[in-house]
């Protein structure tokens, strides 16, 4: 049988990592609130959720500074790309669906 991503498979960062792929070119960002916005999840549980995930290498958070200001952007990186589409090919496989 097929295993899923742990990391993935937590429905709220399966909506972060599908928002990322689907949103995002390869080097592209998002900023932290534009996500939120999109996912409509609180700032402190997309704040865990993208620890995680961070953690495991699949995103990057980078904080930076516009004037005085503090900006969090987020980005996939290409380990990521790689779990979420093996993710989506194990569920598919799992499901009997086509790729």
């Amino acid at each position: 049988m097929t295993e899923l991503d742990p990391v993935i498979h937590t429905p709220a960062r399966l909506r972060i990592m599908t928002a990322l792929n689907e949103a995002l070119e390869d080097g592209d960002e998002i900023a932290f609130p534009a996500l939120q916005k999109l996912l409509d999840m609180t700032a402190g549980n997309l704040t865990s959720h993208l620890a995680k995930l961070e953690d495991a290498g699949y995103i990057v958070v980078a904080k930076t500074f516009a004037g005085r200001k503090p900006v969090t952007r987020v980005a996939m990186t290409p380990a990521g790309r790689g779990a979420f589409r093996a993710y989506r090919t194990a569920l598919l496989d799992i499901l009997g669906g086509s790729r």
